[in-house]
Parts: structure tokens; sequence; C-alpha cells
């Protein structure tokens, strides 16, 4: 596929209702994963399992990118061939997570900053090698008694915008990835008022640094009710209140936003996105960009056994095309028996 320029590689990943497959676990989460199905998480068994996704037949016109971590992006698939290779013959694109990880801001708020911006610059050069198209950063607000703070806000938006100019400059695309975390009590208004806040300084910083909007994408949260909140929204409630809040504070020259599951169910990760998109009323593609809500029943229909592998992809299989048909606006829950 030729896509010359970073707005026709972002563009490619959310077109036709493609989303972006996330793959990026570090070794920590991943052995997370593994203990729940009572599989060793090792290189191997690391490999066959993400192989065993990209292989998957719903890769094909569903999923328009893949986010790697590390590890992944340098490895081989069983037949000597790269994983970064496999990802392409299935029309989708090789990213990469490049921060690396959380630091406290030291004021004792209990608050985070993301780290990696030191070597950025050499790392995207070996990545552009390797074959990456796009790359992403994650930046991690709490909503809690006084917070999140200003100081939180500007600092993580300010990474993210240097990032984003470092990746632009290295020729690939920057997700910019402000999560405001759904742990908590606190309600979807607090929610709104947060991830309002939080935009707002992003696409201040980036303008600042004049990065590319047309080469990026943004992975955002959706305004959701605290996970531990008494009064939990409804799907279209949410979907309002996302659209609103996006269209307040994203410029229409960005392509694409694909947001991130971020502790939601399978279902309800997929009947918010498709609810927003039966509202339509933008100018950006919306889609999706899941970790878990895409790969939780391959995980658990493959339980490390290879003799499960082809019932595990179609699981994954399934849950990419609900989320196309939810990116378009055509999903319906019926779809899901």
């Amino acid at each position: 596929m030729s896509l010359n320029s970073l707005n026709e590689i972002a563009e490619y990943i959310v077109s036709d209702g493609k989303g972006i497959l996330a793959a990026d676990e570090s070794t920590g989460t991943i052995k997370k994963r593994f203990d729940t199905i009572d599989t060793e998480s090792n290189e191997n068994n690391r490999r066959t399992y993400r192989e065993m996704l990209f292989q998957s037949e719903g890769m094909k016109d569903n999923i328009g990118g893949v986010i790697l971590f590390d590890e992944t992006i340098k490895q081989n698939a069983a037949d000597g061939s790269s994983l970064v290779s496999v990802i392409l013959k299935q029309g989708a694109l090789p990213g990469i997570k490049v921060d690396k990880g959380l630091s406290p801001i030291e004021d004792g708020s209990g608050e985070t900053v993301t780290n990696g911006l030191d070597d950025l610059d050499q790392r995207c050069k070996e990545y552009y090698k390797i074959g990456a198209k796009f790359t992403k950063w994650r930046a991690v607000i709490n909503i809690g008694d006084g917070i999140p703070s200003d100081k939180c806000i500007d600092e993580n938006m300010s990474r993210l915008a240097q990032y984003a100019k470092i990746v632009q400059v290295n020729k690939m695309v920057p997700i910019v990835e402000p999560e405001v975390l759904m742990d908590g009590s606190h309600d979807i208004d607090q929610c709104y008022s947060a991830t309002s806040r939080v935009l707002k300084s992003l696409f201040s910083h980036l303008v600042d640094l004049s990065v590319d909007i047309g080469g990026t994408i943004l992975k955002p949260n959706m305004v959701i009710s605290g996970s531990t909140c008494t009064e939990q929204a409804s799907v279209q409630e949410v979907a309002e209140k996302t659209l609103k809040c996006l269209i307040e504070n994203v410029p229409e020259d960005l392509p694409g936003i694909t947001f991130l599951s971020g502790g939601q169910s399978d279902i309800d990760a997929t009947a918010h996105l498709d609810a927003m998109n039966k509202i339509g009323g933008f100018k950006w593609k919306l889609s999706f960009s899941y970790g878990r809500a895409l790969q939780q029943a391959a995980l658990k229909t493959w339980m490390g056994k290879d003799e499960n592998i082809h019932s595990a992809q179609a699981a994954f299989s399934h849950r990419a095309l609900m989320n196309k048909e939810a990116a378009l606006g055509i999903w319906n829950k019926d779809s899901e028996n």
C-alpha cells in the first residue's frame, strides 16, 4: 500500500470502519492476563498468542493498525517471517508504544507524569527502520479529591505534544492518548469536566508546537461514570456527553478519534461507540483502539492451548467485526448472538 503522507497513514488506519488493535501490553501486564488463564508468560507463549490474533481472519477489513510492544515488533512468526510482515499482509499497519511508563509528581497528590522523551528520537529512528508507521504515548489522569490538578494536566499534555512533534519529524503518525481513568466513584459530569480540561490543554500544546493535526490520531476515554459510581449513565447519555465534549474541544481537521475501552465490558465498549456514530454530526472518523475489549474473549477461549487457536481466532474476529459495525453506526445487539 502506498501511503506517502502522515495524513494518508492516519486516514487509512480509520478508513471504512476500521479501528486499532491495542496489543502493546507491557511484559508485566501480559503476565497478569496470562495468569488468569494459568499460562506461563514467556517469550514463546507471548509470540504464539499475538501471532494467533494477527493471523485471524477478522484482521482483514476490520483492523487498520496494530499497536505493538518493543518485544513484539522485533519478533518473528512461527514460519520465520516477521510479525510486522504478518500484520501488513492482513492489510493493517504496525505501530509501536513508545512511552516508558509513569512516575509520581512529587507533591504528595498521587498524580503521575509519563516518561520517555529522553531517547525518543533515537528509538523512533529504530522503529521506523523496522517498519512502524505510527506510535502511541499514554498519559494517565485520575479523578479524585482536588484532582486532576492543573499542574498534572499541563505537564502531561506538554509531554504528549513534545512526543507528537518528535514522532512526526521521524515520519510516523503519533497517537496521543490522554486517558482520564474510569476508576473511582465520580459521576459522569465530573468525568466530562476533567476530560474537557484535558483535551483543551492537549490541543493548545499541540498547536503551540506546530504539530500537524491532520497527521495525528486522538485516543481518548469516553465520558463515562466512574466504575464504582452508584448511578451509572445510560448508553445514550455516554454517547451524547462524549460527543459534546469532543465537538467542543477537538479540531475538525483531526482525521480520527479511536477510543480506548478503559475497563468497559466488551459489549458496553461496542454499544457506546455505535450510539455515537448513530447520532453523527462530526467530521472526524470515530472508531476504536481496544485492547481488552477486543482480546478478552479470544484469551479466555485460547487458554494457552494450541488446539483452541481456531476457536480463539473466531472469538477475536467476531469482536473485530462487531466494533467495525459500531464504527459505521450499524451495530445491533442481536448481532452478538
